[in-house]
């Protein structure tokens, strides 16, 4: 696939996710693009990226969330080389 293509597909559906107006569409737009497994995937990494940035540690974030070492790892590693803007969404939301 031509990977302009690929690309302006990626940004229209970012400029969709924009357009949602609350909370409850935005629950009912994921609910219709995302399998359940993938939304549940999202979700505990976004809990584990909470869970870090609180300095939770690896044992307590595991038993609390049931991610596996592997994703708590890839989660950190995102938090600390990432672009950054988990981080500041999870501090905006503090």
């Amino acid at each position: 696939m031509n990977r302009n293509v690929s690309k302006e597909r990626k940004i229209a559906m970012y400029e969709a996710i924009l357009q949602l107006k609350d909370l409850d569409e935005c629950c009912r737009f994921f609910d219709d693009l995302c399998a359940v497994t993938e939304l549940r995937s999202m979700e505990q990494r976004f809990e584990v990226a909470r869970m870090l940035t609180d300095n939770k540690v690896y044992t307590e974030i595991k038993d609390e969330t049931n991610a596996s070492s592997a994703t708590i790892s890839r989660v950190n590693r995102v938090l600390n080389y990432g672009t950054g803007c988990l981080s500041e969404v999870i501090k905006k939301m503090q």
